[in-house]
């Protein structure tokens, strides 16, 4: 009895660790998509110049498509922080082929 309870135990552990690793990358890549850096925290910039009345932004996060897998396939995104020179490779899926 003991060994079936610890198997569950063990079981129940293994889920919810891996769906906890799955919603923290999740979150990753949303704050990435967003153009804050996870580590850290620094955000996208903007300025106003009032004599040109033009809006400047300046990026933290750069992104650069490193191989697309086609219509059904994933992308392959590289984001880069200009601020504390974190690489990271995360898997897009693509929305279609657009046809």
């Amino acid at each position: 009895m003991q060994t079936l309870i610890f198997l569950l135990l063990s079981f129940l552990f293994v889920v919810f660790s891996i769906l906890l690793y799955f919603k923290l990358k999740n979150q990753r890549i949303s704050k990435l998509n967003s153009g804050e850096c996870p580590d850290c925290k620094e955000k996208t910039r903007t300025f106003y110049d009032e004599n040109t009345r033009t809006m400047f932004k300046n990026e933290v996060i750069t992104k650069r498509v490193l191989k697309n897998h086609g219509c059904s396939g994933v992308v392959d995104i590289e984001y880069k922080c200009k601020n504390c020179n974190l690489k990271e490779v995360h898997q897009v899926p693509s929305n279609s082929c657009n046809m």
